[in-house]
C-alpha cells in the first residue's frame, strides 16, 4: 500500500519549541517535551520535515535576519535536521500570500521537498495553520497550547494533545495499519489523540 504523506510540515512557535514572541535569541529556545524523539520517529519513517513559520518580528524590527537565523540554528542543533525551513518575515498588513492562513509557505515546503501539499500534513497549535493546511489542500493537525482557542479546536480537521500523539497519529494514518476513531465536530470530524 503506498503510504499516505510524503513529508510533514512543523509550525515552530508552540509546536516545536515554547512560544517566546518575537524571539532573536537562541538561549531562548526550549524544545517542547518529547519533541525530538517524536521528530525521530518521523525520520526514521522516512518522512521529510520541513518547518513553516510566520516571523513578522523581522517586518516590526524585533529582531534582524541574522538573529533569526541563530534561533533556527540553535533549533535545528536540538531538533534537526530539517530539510526546509519555509518562513514568512511578513505582517498582517502586507497582504503576502506566504503569511499563514494563506497557503504560500506550505506550497513552498511541498515543492521543495519534491512533493505535492495533498501528500503533506501541517502539525500546528493554532487555527491559521490549519487554515493554511486546508487552503493549500494539504492535511491539518492541531496541538493545542495555551493560546488555542476554543473554536479552533472545534473547528480543527484533527487534534492531538501534544507533539508525540501528532506524530502516533500520523505514523498510523500513513502505514494505514488500523481505522482512527473519530469524534463529530462543528466543521465535521475532530480526532482525539492522545500519545499517553
Amino acid at each position: 500500500m503506498t503510504p499516505l504523506y510524503d513529508a510533514v510540515l512543523l509550525d515552530r512557535d508552540g509546536t516545536l519549541v515554547e512560544d517566546v514572541p518575537y524571539n532573536g535569541d537562541p538561549e531562548k529556545v526550549r524544545p517542547l517535551p518529547g519533541a525530538r524523539e517524536a521528530l525521530d520517529r518521523l525520520r526514521a519513517a522516512g518522512l521529510r520535515l520541513a518547518v513553516v513559520t510566520n516571523q513578522s518580528g523581522l517586518a516590526r524590527g524585533y529582531f534582524t535576519e541574522r538573529q533569526m537565523h541563530a534561533v533556527h540554528a540553535r533549533i535545528g542543533e536540538l531538533l534537526g535536521p530539517f530539510d526546509h525551513w519555509a518562513i514568512c518575515p511578513h505582517d498582517d498588513t502586507d497582504g503576502c500570500a506566504c503569511r499563514k492562513p494563506a497557503p504560500g509557505l506550505v506550497h513552498e515546503a511541498a515543492r521543495a521537498l519534491g512533493t505535492v501539499p495533498r501528500r503533506c500534513v501541517l502539525v500546528g497549535d493554532i487555527g491559521r495553520d490549519m487554515a493554511a493546511a486546508l487552503a493549500a489542500g494539504a492535511t491539518g493537525i492541531l496541538v493545542p497550547t495555551p493560546v488555542t482557542r476554543p473554536e479552533e479546536v472545534a473547528e480543527a480537521p484533527a487534534v492531538a494533545w501534544d507533539l508525540p500523539g501528532a506524530v502516533a497519529e500520523i505514523l498510523r494514518r500513513d502505514r494505514a495499519v488500523r481505522p482512527v476513531v473519530a469524534r463529530a465536530g462543528r466543521a465535521g470530524t475532530v480526532l482525539v489523540v492522545r500519545s499517553d
